[in-house]
Order: structure tokens, then sequence, then C-alpha cells
């Protein structure tokens, strides 16, 4: 299967680079020219989901009102 690991880019040229840990190399036998499959997958943040909201037009208040309508 593999290892997971977490790495930041870095640039190098018009590119951007990844540095796989030596302690990762070692234990995945991984030689220099080897070719690798490697899987992207984006740390999501709040500010990822956030802002999918863009364009909500409703303010909090309107908001507050709507849930509170039948619990009074």
């Amino acid at each position: 299967m593999g290892t997971e690991i977490e790495c930041t880019t870095k640039r190098w040229g018009g590119s951007l680079g990844i540095i796989i840990p030596g302690d990762v190399v070692e234990q995945e036998q991984i030689t220099e020219g080897e070719h690798l499959f490697v899987e992207i997958k984006k740390r999501r943040t709040g500010n990822d989901f956030f802002g999918t909201l863009k364009g909500w037009k409703r303010n909090t208040d309107e908001l507050r009102k709507e849930m509170k309508k039948g619990w009074d």
C-alpha cells in the first residue's frame, strides 16, 4: 500500500515540488530516479467551506427570527 505523509510544497523554478523525508525514503526503499505515484489531497480549512457561502444575502437577525418561528 505505501506510507502516507504530510508535506509542504516548495517552489523550484516554475514548478512546485515536495520533499520526501529521509525516514520514509528508507522505510519504503525509494531510490533516485524511481517513478512514484502520488495522491494529492488538499487540507481543507474553515475558509474553504465558508468561502462557498459567498452571495449569501440573509443577515443573522433574519435567520434568527426564522429559526424562532414555531418555538414561541
